[in-house]
């Protein structure tokens, strides 16, 4: 999709194509028209063999664009379908696999609008390495930009054979009748220009398709802001990998780095902090709902054949009776910092309710020191980026209990997290996606480390309320060295105690919890048996190491409840959680230095 959408971009003329010009130049020259929109009207297929889950896979596109304003944009795949037809008033979104196409009409807003002119501006931001070629896009000079390639890219041609290579793992060729083709590694892409376009179909024209009316500025803005945050995740700029460490403040928060780790201090009112919130994690956030609402969103759709902010708003409805009114004032005050949409952000805050790790918990004669320790690994959504929004939160809000939350920049539930009473909670997916008349696990989890000070106040907590989905959580309590599994579901609820034998997990391990599924329990339940009484916060690191973890690991964290400590590591966009650096965080130390707050539990 993108190579379709970057070849609609840009509006100036490309350089001189006379007689003189490099013969690699010459042959380049009517692709660099395309990129640079000095041709207005054209049609190219390409064909792309990438492999996909172990197979070459098949990916099929044609672009065809008709002047200004219009286009078409199809991919086929053996499994999925996608075509954008824009006109100058309308705009489809159809897949035909599915039998729906989503049709948006009137204007669409200049800043994330799928017109041909200067897409690529939009497309690609300063958080991608792609950034630095865009100027190239604007008015690509064939001579110059050849001469780069070769000096820089180490680009060779054979003008007799019309054959080229980069490097070493890369070859081009040019085709008799014009056609490129492109080896690199085990991708091959097959390069097409027709004549002319071929015959404009009306946007309507969807012979026995279900017609879905979506506003045009979020049918465009989905797409744009897809794609760029997809691009930015695969190729990120040092403004990703590398962000700015500058400690900031405001009003009820505190923005500290501590070790290259992101850690906000909140305190206050729900409102208070909700705008602290928004007001130190702007560009965070924003890259958290790029890569949930549109990346992850323009795939889900694909996927499904249903509008995913539909499903969004769908799961929210059902789920917001459950939600208590402080979480909703925080998120809403959130929403208006960030200057975005209060619905949204409410819809876009019960995410993890549609899709869905491991965890443990050891003490006593499992420890060399016999303190409880309790690691959580979760394995989820790398692919999307989240890891450019990882955050964990210092929160001390009033009159409930302080606790930390490792979690991300625009979502205020938790999916792994500590409280000033010694309370550690960490959660893993199941299945269930749809049962959504309960309360939202990560709200589930937040009112826990804001209300509970004992395990058996947690364990009641989860009992009494009406719950969703399939979960399974690990649950302990430093101050007395008590650990429970939890398996729950809307139905039913099963609390596995340390040396319990289950038929899921296996034989029980005295004073352990262990939790996880398939070869990554048999890992993790052999690794404890073999540390069995050796197990401190460098083992317990271990504990989690891959390939307990899988490549998706988003975050992991040890916690010593008793010590009010916890060590944390999340992944980055070349490395999962497991084989980045831990930082030790002080649950107490992190305290003393958030805004002051009104008497909150202790």
């Amino acid at each position: 999709m993108l190579l379709g959408l970057m070849l609609l971009s840009g509006s100036a003329r490309g350089g001189d194509t006379g007689s003189t010009i490099d013969p690699l130049a010459a042959k380049l020259q009517p692709y660099l028209d395309l990129l640079s929109g000095s041709q207005q009207e054209f049609e190219i297929h390409c064909r792309a063999d990438v492999p996909i889950d172990g197979d070459v896979q098949t990916i099929k596109i044609r672009l065809a664009r008709y002047g200004i304003h219009a286009f078409d944009l199809d991919l086929e795949h053996k499994d999925y379908e996608a075509r954008i037809r824009r006109r100058e008033g309308a705009t489809a979104f159809a897949l035909p696999k599915h039998g729906v196409v989503f049709v948006g009409r009137g204007d669409a807003t200049v800043a994330d609008s799928l017109s041909p002119s200067g897409l690529s501006q939009r497309l690609i931001s300063t958080r991608t390495t792609l950034s630095t070629y865009t100027p190239l896009l604007a008015s690509p000079d064939a001579a110059a930009i050849t001469a780069a390639l070769k000096a820089f890219a180490g680009i060779t041609y054979d003008p007799a054979t019309r054959h080229g290579r980069a490097g070493d793992s890369a070859a081009f060729s040019f085709q008799s009748g014009g056609s490129l083709q492109v080896r690199a590694d085990d991708v091959q892409l097959d390069l097409v220009l027709a004549d002319q376009p071929s015959t404009m179909a009306g946007v309507d024209d969807w012979p026995a398709m279900k017609q879905l009316e979506i506003p045009r500025d979020e049918l465009e803005r989905t797409l744009v802001r897809g794609v760029r945050r997809a691009v930015e995740v695969l190729a990120p700029s040092k403004v990703l990998t590398s962000p700015s460490k500058r400690d900031r403040e405001t009003a009820n928060g505190r923005l500290r780095w501590i070790d290259g780790h992101r850690v906000v201090l909140l305190s206050g009112s729900p409102r208070e902090i909700g705008r602290a919130h928004g007001e130190l994690l702007t560009d965070e956030a924003q890259a958290c709902i790029d890569s949930v609402l549109h990346a992850f969103g323009v795939v889900q759709t694909i996927r499904t054949g249903r509008w995913f902010r539909h499903d969004l708003d769908a799961a929210f409805a059902r789920l917001s009776p459950h939600i208590p009114d402080r979480h909703r004032i925080e998120t809403r005050a959130m929403a208006r910092a960030l200057g975005l949409d209060e619905d949204l952000v409410d819809s876009l805050n019960v995410f993890p309710e549609l899709f869905h790790c491991s965890g443990f918990a050891v003490f006593g004669e499992a420890t060399r020191d016999g303190k409880l320790y309790h690691g959580r690994v979760l394995d989820y959504m790398t692919t999307i980026g989240l890891q450019d929004s990882a955050t964990t939160f210092i929160v001390a809000a009033d009159g409930q209990i302080p606790f930390a939350n490792v979690g991300y920049a625009g979502f205020i539930g938790s999916v792994s997290g500590m409280n000033a009473q010694a309370i550690s909670l960490g959660e893993m997916g199941g299945g269930g996606e749809g049962r959504w008349d309960g309360v939202p696990m990560a709200t589930l989890m937040r009112r826990a480390l804001e209300e509970c000070s004992t395990l058996d106040e947690v364990i009641a907590l989860w009992r009494d309320s009406p719950r969703t989905c399939e979960y399974y959580y690990v649950f302990a309590d430093g101050k007395t060295n008590r650990a429970v599994g939890v398996a729950a579901d809307p139905d039913s609820i099963e609390f596995i105690q340390p040396g319990q034998a289950d038929r899921r997990l296996g034989e029980g391990i005295q004073d352990a919890v262990v939790l996880s599924a398939g070869d990554r329990l048999k890992v993790l339940r052999q690794r404890v048996q073999e540390k069995y009484g050796q197990i401190d916060a460098d083992v317990g690191k271990w504990l989690m190491s891959r390939p307990v973890a899988m490549q998706s690991n988003l975050h992991n964290v040890l916690f010593v409840p008793a010590d009010q400590v916890m060590y944390v590591s999340n992944a980055d966009h070349r490395h999962p959680a497991a084989e980045r650096p831990y930082v030790r965080l002080d649950l107490r130390e992190l305290l003393t230095l958030a805004p002051s707050v009104n008497h909150p539990r202790r």
